[in-house]
Order: C-alpha cells, then structure tokens, then sequence
C-alpha cells in the first residue's frame, strides 16, 4: 500500500482509544495524519442513511459506527481495499 491511506475519524477516534495505554499511543495516530499517510475525507453526515442501514443489516455482528464507515467508504470507490484487524469483519 502507497500513503496517503484513506480513513474516518470515527475509525481514528477507535485508534487512539486502543493505543490510550501505550506511550505516545494517540499522539501517533494524529502524527501519521499530520505526515498526510493517513488522510481523512469521509463525511458521515453526508451517508448517515447508508450507515444507518449498515448498522440496522449488521447488528447482531454487531456493526460499530465505525466499522459502518468503513464499509460505506469502501462501497463509495469499488478499486479500494480494506484493511482492518478488527475480527467482525471475517463475517
């Protein structure tokens, strides 16, 4: 994969919640999108219907708001690849 990689905040905001412990964990995170390898042009608010119906189809997953996110973002460019470590998504 070739930076910049395409993301969410909702995705960062997960990121840095997990990392919370680690030292410089979340100041990392925001590094990487301050060195544009990570760049953020998702907009929930302009798919809050799709995410809601992701959500609603997934929910005995369950489905995350992130993970909604994700898969909007991959529905909206057909040539993207998700890459994720999150195990729902092996459903």
């Amino acid at each position: 994969m070739v930076p910049p990689l395409f993301t969410c905040e909702a995705v960062l905001s997960e990121a840095c919640l997990l990392l919370r412990h680690l030292p410089g964990g979340p100041d990392a995170v925001l590094a990487l999108i301050e060195r544009e390898i990570l760049r953020v042009e998702f907009r929930a608010g302009d798919h809050a219907i799709n995410l809601r119906k992701l959500m609603h189809k997934y929910r005995a997953v369950p489905m995350s708001f992130a993970d909604a996110s994700l898969v909007r973002m991959s529905q909206e460019n057909a040539e993207m690849s998700l890459v994720t470590l999150d195990a729902d998504f092996g459903v």
